[in-house]
């Protein structure tokens, strides 16, 4: 079939575009089929150019998804030795199997690139490796959906920055963010940014451990009486330093680590392109 021939009409038959669309989705997820069937029946009735731009644009969005998360799934492939006995059977294995349905059941397609390579890199090193359980890589791909573009570029600074740590700060200079007032929204995302990723178990603030790894405790510091209320920190501040948790090691492994190709592999769009005229 043409390119063009895929295209919908422009107008003048609404109803059977949107019955045929209806039809064709609904044959594609069979537990809407009796809503889509309905609406098709309904709208059957009304014929709108409204309608029309409506599901030529969706179509299109559904079209880019598929598209989207098949890319994904090959790209995974192209990074396993399915040759390797342990990653074979960890690929049909019940739980990987289970990790692929959350995570395209979930996924309604990547925010941006970025984040579709950590959702194709978690599911390939979920397959390669047993660092951490499944249950790991679940919260994993749920911190993806959970944390924005910025949050991850957050954690990234901090793991450059190792055990010794890095404080807010020295992430907003590593960003290359300009200088901001405190009251501004900037300063206030950037402390939410914090909030979100201390509270759900990705960073904490620095602390030294002894040779067993258990925390040493903070030795108080006591401010001298008469010297007025403990000043405000800074959204920016630079006196405590933070640091990856463990969970944020591995997801920084997981999501953040690109496994090496194991067979060359080109998109179709670029093999479409490079075929000759």
């Amino acid at each position: 079939m043409a390119k063009d021939d895929k295209k919908l009409p422009e107008e003048g038959s609404t109803p059977k575009i949107v019955r045929g669309a209806l039809q064709v989705i609904g044959g594609a997820v069979p537990f809407a089929g009796g809503l889509f069937s309905a609406a098709a029946g309904a709208w059957s009735e009304n014929e709108q150019e409204r309608v029309n731009k409506f599901f030529r644009h969706w179509i299109k969005m559904l079209e880019d998804e598929i598209r989207e998360k098949e890319r994904t799934i090959l790209e995974i492939m192209a990074r396993l030795d399915i040759h390797d006995e342990e990653i074979a059977k960890r690929l049909e294995s019940k739980e990987y199997q289970s990790l692929l349905k959350k995570t395209f059941r979930e996924w309604s397609g990547a925010e941006s690139e970025d984040k579709r390579t950590y959702i194709r890199n978690i599911l390939a090193n979920a397959a390669a490796s047993s660092m951490t359980s499944d249950e790991v890589v679940r919260l994993f791909i749920d911190w993806l959906k959970m944390y924005s573009e910025l949050h991850f570029k957050v954690i990234a600074v901090i793991y450059k920055h190792g055990t010794s740590g890095v404080s807010r700060g020295g992430v907003w200079s590593d960003l290359g963010k300009a200088e901001v007032a405190e009251n501004s929204a900037d300063a206030d995302l950037f402390k939410l940014l914090f909030r979100d990723l201390s509270t759900g178990g990705v960073i904490r603030q620095h602390r030294e451990v002894d040779y067993y790894g258990n925390f040493v405790p903070k030795t108080p510091q006591r401010r001298p009486k008469g010297s007025g209320p403990k000043p405000v920190t800074s959204a920016f501040d630079d006196e405590d330093s933070y640091e990856l948790t463990e969970l944020g090691k591995q997801f920084v492994h997981y999501a953040m680590t690109d496994l090496p190709l194991k067979i060359e592999y080109k998109p179709q769009s670029e093999t479409d392109s490079a075929s000759p005229a």
